[in-house]
């Protein structure tokens, strides 16, 4: 296990990129840490640099420009190898004129693990992922997701790797089972305390496993945090969009005189002391924070979704769309009606960024 640090890391897959070109940079400059036997997860839409995070943590790509260190030890330049990595990636890498046992003891026979030592770590790990009625069978009768189990149980079956990298280990797994598995990593992890960072698209996905989850977007590390953090005081209006479902309603506002304002009602914020007096200003309510009043922001419903324990009424206001849920027993307006925010849930954005918060 190890605590990983990364310095001022871009990476570009042009020979010869421009410094001055970030464009020509598929990760910006980006400086963390994590620590030693953390659950964390790369969480961001496609293209937005990820999985090349991923294999540069790894080894199996070298930055263009920057340093990594394992436990305070350069590995900027070190082999997948030197580094004692685990990676599961997106599609089955198994052997399939090998059962499902030799497939998992392999990593261990490759080590020099004696066979004693080998097989109650392989039938832990088979149990663990519902493997062990297909233990001796060949690996090639399996179904995909059969096969994926195979890929994460390889990467889990070692107990002395620095870390272990997951690269959308679910894609091809039944809907029905990733939960089961998802719940099965986390398991884990909460036994072994092992260094695990998971990439993904997939808010559940990531926010069920991690403790921490780092939030990514064009090449940038947007906020990382827990689970609670993203949710209830997003750093930037990306993250308020990305997370949630539905996402965060952002809204353009005016400020006067230190008071906000959203359609000519004063709106109350969390944050509205941290204002600073240039920039673009929006205002950030989760729909979960936005209820029904006899008084407030006037808007108009337009349509309603069932989405089964509540329903989203989708309004607009001021040419703006603003949804908020209803439990079922709530009747369903129709027309105007008027919309109130909690103020310690609603947020000013100054920029796209949390106004008092560090970008």
């Amino acid at each position: 296990m190890a605590k990983i640090s990364i310095e001022n890391l871009r990476h570009s897959y042009l020979p010869f990129p421009d410094p001055a070109r970030e464009d020509q940079y598929v990760l910006k400059k980006l400086s963390i840490d994590w620590q030693d036997g953390g659950a964390y997860a790369l969480l961001g839409p496609s293209g937005c640099g990820k999985t090349t995070l991923l294999n540069l943590i790894s080894g199996l790509l070298i930055p263009t420009e920057g340093t990594m260190k394992f436990d305070g030890r350069d590995v900027t330049r070190a082999t997948p190898e030197q580094r004692n990595i685990a990676q599961v990636f997106q599609f089955p890498v198994i052997y399939d004129t090998m059962t499902v046992f030799d497939n998992l003891a392999f990593p261990l026979r490759n080590r020099g693990v004696s066979e004693a030592e080998i097989a109650p770590r392989v039938k832990e790990i088979a149990e663990m992922l519902d493997l062990s009625r297909t233990l001796y069978n060949r690996a090639s009768g399996l179904t995909a997701d059969g096969k994926q189990k195979i890929s994460l149980g390889r990467g889990l079956v070692r107990s002395d790797v620095a870390a272990i990298m997951f690269d959308e280990p679910l894609t091809v797994i039944d809907p029905h089972l990733k939960w089961q598995l998802r719940s099965k990593l986390k398991e884990l992890h909460q036994r072994t305390k092992r260094t695990m960072i998971y990439v993904t698209h997939d808010q559940t996905e990531a926010l069920t496993f991690a403790d921490q989850v780092v939030v990514m977007n064009n090449g940038e590390i947007v906020q990382q945090g827990t689970p609670v953090e993203l949710f209830e005081r997003p750093h930037h209006t990306f993250v308020g969009h990305f997370i949630g479902s539905p996402g965060m309603n952002v809204l353009p506002c005016e400020i006067k005189g230190g008071k906000t304002f959203y359609a000519g009602q004063m709106i109350k914020a969390q944050n509205e002391k941290a204002l600073k007096a240039d920039g673009k200003f929006e205002i950030g309510v989760r729909p979960e924070f936005v209820t029904l009043a006899k008084t407030g922001i006037a808007a108009d419903v337009v349509k309603v979704s069932d989405a089964g324990r509540f329903r989203i009424i989708e309004t607009i206001s001021g040419g703006n769309t603003i949804r908020l849920l209803l439990a079922e027993d709530v009747s369903v307006p129709s027309g105007q009606v008027k919309l109130a925010f909690d103020p310690e849930h609603t947020q000013i954005y100054q920029n796209g960024w949390l106004a008092g918060a560090a970008a």
